[in-house]
Protein backbone atom coordinates (compact mmCIF):
# COMPACT_ATOMS: atom_id res chain seq x y z
CA UNK A 1 0.00 0.00 0.00
CA UNK A 2 1.40 3.38 -1.23
CA UNK A 3 1.75 6.29 1.42
CA UNK A 4 -1.23 8.04 -1.00
CA UNK A 5 -3.26 5.05 -0.23
CA UNK A 6 -2.45 4.90 2.97
CA UNK A 7 -3.42 8.43 3.66
CA UNK A 8 -7.05 8.17 1.53
CA UNK A 9 -7.65 5.01 3.67
CA UNK A 10 -7.09 7.28 7.17
CA UNK A 11 -9.51 10.13 6.20
CA UNK A 12 -12.33 7.57 5.78
CA UNK A 13 -14.76 7.46 8.41
CA UNK A 14 -15.31 4.29 10.45
CA UNK A 15 -18.52 3.86 8.41
CA UNK A 16 -16.89 4.33 4.83
CA UNK A 17 -14.59 1.57 5.60
CA UNK A 18 -17.23 -0.48 7.09
CA UNK A 19 -19.77 0.06 3.81
CA UNK A 20 -16.86 -0.69 1.64
CA UNK A 21 -15.43 -3.89 3.54
CA UNK A 22 -19.03 -5.43 3.68
CA UNK A 23 -19.81 -4.44 -0.06
CA UNK A 24 -23.08 -2.87 -1.58
CA UNK A 25 -25.00 -5.84 -1.47
CA UNK A 26 -25.53 -5.74 2.37
CA UNK A 27 -25.90 -1.78 2.13
CA UNK A 28 -28.90 -2.25 -0.27
CA UNK A 29 -30.47 -4.68 2.22
CA UNK A 30 -30.20 -2.27 4.88
CA UNK A 31 -31.27 0.41 3.80
CA UNK A 32 -34.59 -1.68 1.86
CA UNK A 33 -35.30 -2.67 6.07
CA UNK A 34 -34.81 0.61 7.26
CA UNK A 35 -37.05 1.90 4.68
CA UNK A 36 -39.62 -1.06 5.43
CA UNK A 37 -39.65 0.22 8.86
CA UNK A 38 -40.04 3.60 8.06
CA UNK A 39 -43.27 3.14 6.19
CA UNK A 40 -44.43 0.42 8.45
CA UNK A 41 -46.83 3.25 10.20
CA UNK A 42 -47.93 4.42 6.55
CA UNK A 43 -48.76 0.61 5.63
CA UNK A 44 -50.64 0.14 8.97
CA UNK A 45 -52.74 2.94 8.28
CA UNK A 46 -53.53 1.29 4.51
CA UNK A 47 -54.09 -1.64 6.00
CA UNK A 48 -56.61 -0.11 9.11
CA UNK A 49 -58.29 1.93 6.06
CA UNK A 50 -59.07 -0.91 4.40
CA UNK A 51 -60.71 -3.37 7.01
CA UNK A 52 -64.20 -2.71 8.90
CA UNK A 53 -64.29 -1.37 11.98
CA UNK A 54 -65.45 -4.58 13.98
CA UNK A 55 -62.23 -6.03 12.63
CA UNK A 56 -60.32 -2.79 13.84
CA UNK A 57 -61.77 -3.59 17.08
CA UNK A 58 -61.13 -7.52 17.74
CA UNK A 59 -57.33 -7.08 15.76
CA UNK A 60 -54.44 -5.51 14.95
CA UNK A 61 -53.93 -4.84 11.16
CA UNK A 62 -50.81 -7.10 10.05
CA UNK A 63 -53.78 -9.66 10.50
CA UNK A 64 -54.75 -8.97 7.28
CA UNK A 65 -51.82 -10.85 5.88
CA UNK A 66 -53.62 -14.22 7.27
CA UNK A 67 -56.79 -13.16 6.82
CA UNK A 68 -57.07 -11.44 3.55
CA UNK A 69 -61.08 -11.38 3.52
CA UNK A 70 -61.10 -8.52 5.60
CA UNK A 71 -59.73 -6.28 3.47
CA UNK A 72 -62.66 -4.00 2.30
CA UNK A 73 -63.95 -0.54 0.38
CA UNK A 74 -66.44 -0.05 2.67
CA UNK A 75 -64.73 2.43 4.66
CA UNK A 76 -64.04 4.45 1.47
CA UNK A 77 -67.16 4.68 0.74
CA UNK A 78 -68.14 5.92 3.61
CA UNK A 79 -65.73 8.87 3.34
CA UNK A 80 -66.99 9.95 0.00
CA UNK A 81 -70.44 10.02 1.25
CA UNK A 82 -69.27 12.14 4.37
CA UNK A 83 -69.85 15.49 2.82
CA UNK A 84 -67.55 17.25 5.72
CA UNK A 85 -64.66 15.41 5.17
CA UNK A 86 -64.53 15.81 0.82
CA UNK A 87 -65.67 19.50 1.58
CA UNK A 88 -62.51 19.61 4.21
CA UNK A 89 -60.34 18.58 1.58
CA UNK A 90 -60.94 20.97 -1.20
CA UNK A 91 -60.35 23.45 1.26
CA UNK A 92 -57.51 22.57 2.01
CA UNK A 93 -56.01 22.40 -1.30
CA UNK A 94 -57.93 25.97 -1.36
CA UNK A 95 -55.84 27.09 1.07
CA UNK A 96 -52.17 25.14 -0.03
CA UNK A 97 -52.51 26.10 -3.89
CA UNK A 98 -51.96 29.65 -3.55
CA UNK A 99 -49.83 29.70 -0.13
CA UNK A 100 -47.50 27.56 -2.11
CA UNK A 101 -47.39 29.48 -5.35
CA UNK A 102 -47.07 32.67 -3.43
CA UNK A 103 -44.12 32.13 -1.27
CA UNK A 104 -42.56 30.55 -4.49
CA UNK A 105 -43.11 33.86 -6.59
CA UNK A 106 -42.76 36.18 -3.98
CA UNK A 107 -39.46 34.54 -2.87
CA UNK A 108 -37.90 34.19 -6.37
CA UNK A 109 -38.45 37.92 -6.91
CA UNK A 110 -37.24 39.00 -3.73
CA UNK A 111 -34.10 36.25 -3.47
CA UNK A 112 -33.41 37.94 -7.30
CA UNK A 113 -33.18 41.28 -5.89
CA UNK A 114 -31.07 40.39 -2.52
CA UNK A 115 -28.73 38.41 -4.72
CA UNK A 116 -27.99 40.93 -7.43
CA UNK A 117 -29.24 43.86 -7.33
CA UNK A 118 -28.30 46.89 -5.65
CA UNK A 119 -30.39 49.56 -3.55
CA UNK A 120 -30.35 51.61 -0.06
CA UNK A 121 -30.07 48.64 2.75
CA UNK A 122 -30.03 45.60 1.06
CA UNK A 123 -27.95 43.52 3.24
CA UNK A 124 -29.53 45.33 6.21
CA UNK A 125 -32.86 44.41 5.44
CA UNK A 126 -31.64 40.85 4.14
CA UNK A 127 -30.35 40.90 8.30
CA UNK A 128 -33.87 41.47 9.12
CA UNK A 129 -35.35 38.48 6.99
CA UNK A 130 -33.06 36.31 8.63
CA UNK A 131 -33.64 37.32 12.03
CA UNK A 132 -37.43 36.54 11.14
CA UNK A 133 -36.26 32.95 10.79
CA UNK A 134 -36.34 32.39 14.50
CA UNK A 135 -39.54 34.07 15.45
CA UNK A 136 -42.19 31.47 16.04
CA UNK A 137 -45.82 31.39 15.04
CA UNK A 138 -47.03 31.05 18.36
CA UNK A 139 -46.03 34.90 18.93
CA UNK A 140 -48.13 36.13 16.02
CA UNK A 141 -51.29 34.14 16.76
CA UNK A 142 -52.71 36.71 18.78
CA UNK A 143 -52.11 39.95 17.15
CA UNK A 144 -52.88 38.93 13.42
CA UNK A 145 -55.97 37.40 15.11
CA UNK A 146 -56.43 40.82 16.53
CA UNK A 147 -55.65 42.32 13.20
CA UNK A 148 -57.89 40.02 10.83
CA UNK A 149 -60.76 40.30 13.41
CA UNK A 150 -60.62 44.51 12.43
CA UNK A 151 -60.23 43.73 8.78
CA UNK A 152 -62.79 40.88 8.23
CA UNK A 153 -60.33 38.04 7.83
CA UNK A 154 -60.36 36.18 10.37
CA UNK A 155 -61.98 32.74 10.39
CA UNK A 156 -61.56 33.06 6.17
CA UNK A 157 -59.68 31.03 3.76
CA UNK A 158 -57.51 34.09 2.77
CA UNK A 159 -56.41 34.99 6.22
CA UNK A 160 -55.04 31.38 6.79
CA UNK A 161 -53.47 31.75 3.26
CA UNK A 162 -52.09 35.20 4.40
CA UNK A 163 -50.71 33.86 7.60
CA UNK A 164 -48.88 30.83 5.88
CA UNK A 165 -47.54 33.10 3.02
CA UNK A 166 -46.07 35.68 5.66
CA UNK A 167 -44.15 32.98 7.77
CA UNK A 168 -43.43 30.72 4.62
CA UNK A 169 -41.35 34.09 3.02
CA UNK A 170 -38.47 34.63 5.19
CA UNK A 171 -37.33 30.70 4.44
CA UNK A 172 -38.01 31.30 0.76
CA UNK A 173 -35.81 34.57 0.44
CA UNK A 174 -33.51 33.15 2.45
CA UNK A 175 -33.33 30.31 0.42
CA UNK A 176 -33.48 31.26 -2.94
CA UNK A 177 -31.32 34.48 -2.33
CA UNK A 178 -28.54 31.97 -1.62
CA UNK A 179 -29.25 29.85 -4.49
CA UNK A 180 -29.33 32.92 -7.24
CA UNK A 181 -25.53 33.98 -5.81
CA UNK A 182 -23.62 30.97 -6.79
CA UNK A 183 -25.22 31.66 -10.21
CA UNK A 184 -22.15 32.91 -12.55
CA UNK A 185 -21.48 37.06 -12.79
CA UNK A 186 -20.16 36.33 -16.29
CA UNK A 187 -23.27 34.41 -17.23
CA UNK A 188 -25.32 37.51 -16.36
CA UNK A 189 -23.34 40.14 -17.76
CA UNK A 190 -23.58 38.42 -20.93
CA UNK A 191 -27.33 38.88 -20.77
CA UNK A 192 -27.13 41.97 -20.11
CA UNK A 193 -24.77 42.18 -23.11
CA UNK A 194 -27.23 41.19 -25.55
CA UNK A 195 -29.88 43.92 -23.95
CA UNK A 196 -31.90 41.52 -21.52
CA UNK A 197 -33.59 43.97 -18.91
CA UNK A 198 -33.81 42.51 -15.50
CA UNK A 199 -36.93 40.68 -15.83
CA UNK A 200 -36.37 39.71 -18.79
CA UNK A 201 -32.69 38.15 -16.90
CA UNK A 202 -34.60 36.79 -14.29
CA UNK A 203 -37.43 34.96 -16.10
CA UNK A 204 -34.97 33.40 -18.37
CA UNK A 205 -32.02 32.91 -17.10
CA UNK A 206 -32.24 33.07 -13.25
CA UNK A 207 -35.73 30.95 -13.02
CA UNK A 208 -34.43 28.15 -15.28
CA UNK A 209 -31.15 27.85 -13.14
CA UNK A 210 -32.98 27.22 -9.58
CA UNK A 211 -35.19 25.21 -10.77
CA UNK A 212 -33.73 22.63 -8.29
CA UNK A 213 -34.26 25.38 -5.50
CA UNK A 214 -37.75 26.55 -6.63
CA UNK A 215 -38.81 23.01 -6.36
CA UNK A 216 -37.66 22.34 -3.23
CA UNK A 217 -39.18 25.15 -1.96
CA UNK A 218 -42.43 24.63 -3.48
CA UNK A 219 -42.60 20.94 -1.67
CA UNK A 220 -41.46 21.84 1.55
CA UNK A 221 -43.99 24.82 1.70
CA UNK A 222 -46.99 22.15 0.39
CA UNK A 223 -46.24 19.94 3.15
CA UNK A 224 -45.66 22.42 5.84
CA UNK A 225 -49.39 24.27 4.73
CA UNK A 226 -51.20 20.95 4.05
CA UNK A 227 -50.11 19.00 7.05
CA UNK A 228 -50.42 22.40 9.34
CA UNK A 229 -53.04 22.23 12.13
CA UNK A 230 -52.41 24.95 14.98
CA UNK A 231 -52.84 28.10 12.42
CA UNK A 232 -56.25 26.67 11.06
CA UNK A 233 -57.50 25.52 14.43
CA UNK A 234 -57.53 29.47 14.71
CA UNK A 235 -57.99 31.28 11.52
CA UNK A 236 -60.02 28.93 9.26
CA UNK A 237 -63.78 28.73 9.08
CA UNK A 238 -65.14 26.56 11.43
CA UNK A 239 -68.28 25.65 8.76
CA UNK A 240 -65.42 24.86 6.18
CA UNK A 241 -62.29 23.55 8.20
CA UNK A 242 -59.62 22.17 6.23
CA UNK A 243 -58.84 18.20 6.52
CA UNK A 244 -56.60 18.51 9.72
CA UNK A 245 -59.19 20.26 11.85
CA UNK A 246 -61.77 18.22 9.91
CA UNK A 247 -60.60 14.76 11.43
CA UNK A 248 -59.52 16.03 14.49
CA UNK A 249 -63.37 17.44 15.06
CA UNK A 250 -64.44 13.89 13.90
CA UNK A 251 -62.20 12.76 16.62
CA UNK A 252 -64.01 15.04 19.63
CA UNK A 253 -67.33 14.33 18.32
CA UNK A 254 -67.67 10.60 17.74
CA UNK A 255 -64.49 9.22 18.88
CA UNK A 256 -65.31 5.59 17.19
CA UNK A 257 -65.47 6.15 13.26
CA UNK A 258 -62.57 4.95 12.71
CA UNK A 259 -64.22 4.15 9.24
CA UNK A 260 -64.20 7.47 8.63
CA UNK A 261 -60.72 8.81 10.29
CA UNK A 262 -58.87 5.79 8.89
CA UNK A 263 -59.43 6.50 5.29
CA UNK A 264 -59.26 10.66 5.46
CA UNK A 265 -56.09 10.66 7.40
CA UNK A 266 -54.36 8.36 4.72
CA UNK A 267 -55.53 9.98 2.22
CA UNK A 268 -54.69 13.41 3.57
CA UNK A 269 -51.45 11.76 4.25
CA UNK A 270 -50.95 10.56 0.35
CA UNK A 271 -51.80 13.48 -1.07
CA UNK A 272 -48.19 15.24 -0.13
CA UNK A 273 -46.66 12.08 -0.44
CA UNK A 274 -47.73 11.91 -4.24
CA UNK A 275 -46.51 15.84 -5.01
CA UNK A 276 -43.24 15.18 -3.20
CA UNK A 277 -42.84 11.25 -5.24
CA UNK A 278 -43.56 13.85 -8.61
CA UNK A 279 -41.02 16.71 -8.16
CA UNK A 280 -38.49 13.86 -6.01
CA UNK A 281 -35.76 14.45 -8.49
CA UNK A 282 -36.00 18.24 -8.58
CA UNK A 283 -35.50 18.61 -5.09
CA UNK A 284 -32.59 16.05 -4.49
CA UNK A 285 -30.88 18.31 -7.03
CA UNK A 286 -32.11 21.24 -5.31
CA UNK A 287 -30.74 19.57 -2.16
CA UNK A 288 -27.40 18.44 -3.38
CA UNK A 289 -26.48 21.84 -5.53
CA UNK A 290 -27.07 23.36 -1.83
CA UNK A 291 -24.40 21.15 -0.38
CA UNK A 292 -21.92 21.73 -3.30
CA UNK A 293 -22.58 25.29 -2.85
Amino acid sequence: MTTAEGVVRARQSLPARIAARTGGGVLRVALVLIGLFWLTPTIGLLLSSLRSPQDIAESGWWTVFTEPAQLTWASYSALLDNAKVMDSLLTTALITVPATVLVVVIGALAGYAFAWMDFPGRDGWFMVVVGLLVVPVQVALIPVAKLFGAIGLFETTPGVILFHTAFGLPFAVFLLRNFFAEIPRELLEAARLDGANELRLFTRVVLPLGGPAIASLGIFQFLWVWNDLLVALIFADSGKPPITVALQQEVRQFGNNIDVLAPGAFLSMVIPLVVFFAFQRQFVSGVMAGAVK
